[in-house]
This record gives C-alpha cells, structure tokens and sequence, in this order.
C-alpha cells in the first residue's frame, strides 16, 4: 500500500524544492526524485491528521462539480483532464480526495458509472445508473445537467421537509427543558413555603408537588430519558421491522405524514422521470427509485409494482392498491402508460406535489403555531397558577 511522503531537495540550480510523493517507502520517494535530478533530498512520512469533526462530501458539493464536469465535457476536455481540473480547482479537502481517487481509477481504464459506484458513500445508485447510462448512449454532459437539476430539486425538498420538522421540535425540546428546571429547582421552593400552611392544599397545587418529587427524585431518568429515546429508536430503525412500522407510523402522523406523503410521491415520480428519460431500463429504473425512496413502506410498493410489470401487467394497479398513493397520482401514470407519455407524465406529477409539498409546509407551520402555544400555556400556566393557588386562599382568609 503506497503511503504519502513529505519531501525537501534542490534542483541543479540549487533552487530548493518541495512537495508530497505517494510511494512504498522512502528509498522509492529518494530514487525517483534523483531520476528527475533533484539532489539533498529529504523525506519523511506525511503525519496522519486527526479531526474530531471529519470533512465530508456532501450532495451540493456533488451537484456543483457535476455541472462544472457537463460544461468541461461540452468543451471537448477528456474526462481524466476534468478531473484534474476539477480536484486543483477545488476548496475542499474531502472533496479534493475523492476527485483523486476517481481519477486515479479512471487512469486505470476502469468507465467512470462503474468507478463511481465503488465510492457509495458519495454516488448514490442513482447517480451511477444515470452515469452509466449517459456513458453507453454518448450523451453524458446532457445527462449531467439532467442529474444536476434532479439533485437541486430533491435537495430543495429535502430543505423544506426539515424546516417543517424542525420549528415544533425545537418548541417541544425547550418546553421539556423549562419544564424540567420548573419541577426540579422552582416548585419544591413553594412546597417549603407551603409546608406550614395549616390548611389543605388546592389539588392543581398537590398533583405539581408530587409531580415535582417524581423528577426530583429521579432526575437522571428525566435527563436521560430523551437521549434513551433517540437511541431506542436508532436501534429500532437498524431492524427490518421496527424500520418498517416507524416509517409506516411516520406516513400515519396527522399533518405530518401529510407532508411526508406528498413529499414521497413528489421524489417517486421525479427519480422514475429522470431516469426514464435517460434512458435506463423500467425495471432497473424502479430498482433504484426503490432503494432511493426514503421510506421503506413506499420501497415495498415499488417493488410490488415492479413484479407487476415484469409479470406483464401494468405500474398502476399496485400503486393504487397501496393507498399510499393519490388517486390523481395513478389515474395519471395509467394515462402515461397507454399513451406512451410517461416519462412526462410523471415530471408533470413532480412538479405539482413539489408545489404541494411548498404549500403544506406552510400550512402545516401556521397550524402549529397555535397548537404549540396552546400546548406551552397549558404545561407553564399550568404550572403557575398551580403553585399560586395557595397564595390566593391565603389572600382571601386574610
């Protein structure tokens, strides 16, 4: 396994050089800079840098040197060329190392769909089947800009599913925090004030005192029963199972699974428009829009409807028996399919539940906000006029 070296050395001009040699060992980095006539030359092993928060590639750095790979292709550049470009040109380290490890794997003569798919991580199946597809019909700067538009879309979508998540649970977590202080610090104040009350205390004002002593007493369950959560449900969605009720559940929620729905439809049909008009086999296309899917209830459909097709029956029927998908939805897949339109039926149907989506983003926040503040006046109110309740008896027998 080559190792990267760190080296010094002049030139025959006595002008010092330096620079970094991926090689064996250091006897190798030593005879192949004094082929190229270097002399005084040092070289030690590139020390490994540790990072506690690793560099990673994400989709738009993908999606950004996509389109610049379409428009170096359009230009007549050889695809190693671009590469090269591309891995000087870029500010990232990831993403300088992984431009590297794909050029080198192209010098090999290995085609760049069939490179791509050893690095998962970074190219999705997807991505790999547009590529390779876009390699064997010559058309692959065409098939870039396609993939670069898909990915800007499903990365626009991804950003509004996360923003409608994100405000009511970021509500809900400073709700549990001020609540926890509340019960914990703030009320077993009062109940020393109210030890010596000499008369019955108001039920509100009984139940947040026993209510405070459970947290009191058990603070460490209530401080680490989110964190238990998270990890139950992490270790549930790593089974077959336990993944498929919790994205069933999640299609289930109110309002919520509204959003997801028309979301999973919206990604559906532009994954299966995109790589239909690539070109790429039904089959293999329904393959991949099922494992790109991000809901395993939805992947189980499409993969119905690919037995479906390959038994020589038609996409609709499946998707229809789902319920998952709208009514709409499947009248206008059926049209596609026997007027042959159906790449552009369904990028007509992407179009329409993205705006959808938009719409029920909105929507589903402006209903929150009201239930969210609702839901805080009765925890926090609650809370405090419990605890003044005593105070107001006293003010009236006085």
């Amino acid at each position: 396994m080559a190792t990267t070296f760190v080296w010094q050395a002049k030139n025959k001009q006595g002008v010092a050089q330096s620079g970094e040699l991926d090689a064996a060992n250091k006897d190798v980095v030593i005879a192949i800079l004094r082929r190229q006539g270097l002399s005084e030359i040092k070289a030690k092993k590139k020390p490994v840098e540790i990072h506690l928060f690793p560099e990673k590639v994400v989709e738009k750095d993908i999606s950004i040197f996509f389109r610049q790979l379409a428009t170096m292709i359009n230009a007549g550049l050889p695809l190693v060329q671009c590469f090269e470009l591309a891995e000087r040109g870029s500010e990232k380290k990831a993403m300088t190392r992984l431009l590297k490890d794909v050029r080198q794997n192209l010098e090999g003569g290995n085609p760049l769909g069939e490179t791509m798919r050893k690095f998962p991580d970074e190219f999705d199946r997807l991505t790999c089947a547009l590529i390779e597809a876009g390699e064997q019909g010559g058309i692959l700067d065409s098939i870039l800009l396609r993939l670069c538009a898909y990915k800007e879309k499903a990365l626009s979508l991804k950003g509004k599913i996360k923003s409608a998540m994100v405000y009511p649970i970021a509500i809900l977590v400073v709700s549990f925090i001020v609540t926890s202080i509340l019960m914990i610090f703030v009320i077993p104040i009062f109940a020393e004030m109210f030890a010596d009350f000499g008369a019955d205390l108001p039920a509100p004002t009984q139940l947040a005192m026993a209510i405070s002593d459970i947290f009191v007493e058990y603070w460490y369950v209530v401080i680490f029963s989110p964190i238990l959560l998270v990890m139950l449900i992490k270790a549930l969605y790593k089974t077959p199972k336990g993944h498929y009720q919790l994205d069933k559940l999640m299609l289930a929620l109110p309002i919520l699974g509204d959003v997801l729905r028309k979301a999973s439809v919206a990604r559906f049909c532009r994954t299966f428009s995109t790589l239909s008009a690539a070109g790429v086999p039904i089959l293999e296309a329904l393959d991949t829009v099922a494992e790109t899917s991000g809901n395993v209830v939805i992947e189980e459909v499409i993969l119905h409807s690919k037995d479906s097709i390959s038994q020589g029956q038609t996409l609709t029927a499946p998707l229809e028996a789902s319920k998952i998908f709208p009514v709409m939805v499947t009248q206008m897949i059926s049209i596609g399919e026997q007027t042959g339109s159906l790449e552009e039926m369904l990028s007509k149907i992407a179009d329409f539940y993205e705006e959808e989506v938009d719409t029920a983003v909105d929507n589903m926040q402006q209903l929150m906000e009201p239930l969210i503040m609702a839901f805080l006046g009765v925890v926090i109110g609650g809370l405090v006029i419990a605890m003044y309740l005593p105070i107001f008896q006293m003010a009236a027998i006085v």
